[in-house]
Parts: structure tokens; sequence; C-alpha cells
């Protein structure tokens, strides 16, 4: 039905199982941010780091989210604003841990980044099979698909990479990847900001 939330671009949370269904995905990309970058600094990979700040801003991104249901337009409006900022500001931090490493050309280790990149797709592919129902809604509820999204995406994009480091011993593929993960970011964030502001938009000549 057109009018469920599954369905419902004006879905703004206001549900009992949504609000699970996020505490669930909080304590997971929570976890794997721990796992993921621990592994990334001993096998030295930007790209394992680069998706782990991924899931520490995704973990702090939904407790935004889940803060902010029940409140006015301009508040969650003004949340999803800051929510595509953060990505901003993320993908920033990995395109200079990039720049940097192009320098300190370190071969990152392709085990750690294969294992722990499944890992993290296993994680993600559950996160997204939780949200498959509220996949639409404000800026908010979207803000939370893509974010889980953008995971499972590059998640599939370092596997890649690691059979690539594996089989050429090249530390520039690993830096790749970690540049495209930092041009979803913004792909993301303009997608959170121009919705958000459509919305405040919305509800100020709605007034």
């Amino acid at each position: 039905m057109s009018g469920c939330c599954d369905h419902n671009k004006n879905f703004d949370g206001m549900s009992a199982d949504y609000r699970r269904i996020l505490w669930w995905i909080i304590a997971i990309n929570g976890g794997m941010f721990i796992v993921e970058m621990l592994a990334g600094v001993a096998g030295q990979s930007q790209a394992l780091q680069a998706d782990a700040l991924d899931f520490l801003g995704d973990s702090l991104t939904y407790g935004l989210s889940l803060w902010v249901i029940g409140k006015s337009i301009t508040t969650r409006s003004n949340v999803a604003l800051f929510k595509g900022y953060s990505l901003v500001f993320m993908a920033l931090l990995v395109f200079a841990g990039t720049i940097y490493r192009l320098f300190v050309a370190n071969e990152p280790s392709a085990v750690t980044m294969g294992t722990v990149a499944i890992a993290a797709l296993m994680a993600n592919l559950i996160s997204v099979w939780l949200l498959r129902r509220h996949k639409d809604g404000d800026a908010n509820v979207r803000s939370v698909w893509l974010c889980s999204r953008n995971d499972a995406i590059g998640n599939v994009v370092i596997i890649a990479a690691a059979s690539g480091v594996w089989l050429t011993n090249q530390a520039w593929i690993d830096l790749a990847v970690a540049a495209f993960l930092a041009l979803l970011f913004l792909n993301s964030a303009w997608k959170i900001v121009k919705q958000a502001n459509e919305e405040k938009q919305a509800h100020l000549q709605s007034e």
C-alpha cells in the first residue's frame, strides 16, 4: 500500500518498530567501528580506516535520528543538515588521510582488508535488511537508509580492493578505494542536505 511507512516519503520515524531497528543498527555500527579501526591501523589500510570512520559517523547520526523522532519539522531538518555536513567533514578527513598515505606508502595487508571487509559487509547487509521497509521517509529517515546502503557498497569495493592489493602488491589500490568512499560520503551528504532544505522551505511556505 502506498500509504504505509515503507513507501511514504513523509514518514518521520514515529513507529515502535523503527525505533527498535535503530537501536539494533546503532549497536552493530558501534561494534564494527571498533573492529574495523583496530584492523585498519594494524593492517595499514586507509580504506578500512575510512570505512571505520563511516561506521562511527553512522552510529552518531543514528543516535540523532532516534532522538529527533517526534520533534518539529524544523528540528528534524536541522538535524538532517547536521548529518549531511558531518558526512562532508568525514569525506575531508578521508581525503586528507589518503593524501598523507601517498607520501607514506606502506603496503596494506590484503588478508586483513578482505577478512574485515567481509565481516563488515555481513553487518551492513543485516542493517540494510532491517531497514528494507523504511528506506523512504523524511530527510532523517532517508539519511539512515543512505548511510547503511553506502556502507554495504563500500565493503564490496574494499573486498575488491583487497583482491587487487593481494594480486599486485600495489598500495595505490587501497588509497583509490578510500578516495571513492570519500566521494560516496559527499554524494550522500548532498542528497541529505538537499532534501532537508526542501523540507524546511516547504514548512516555511505552509505557515
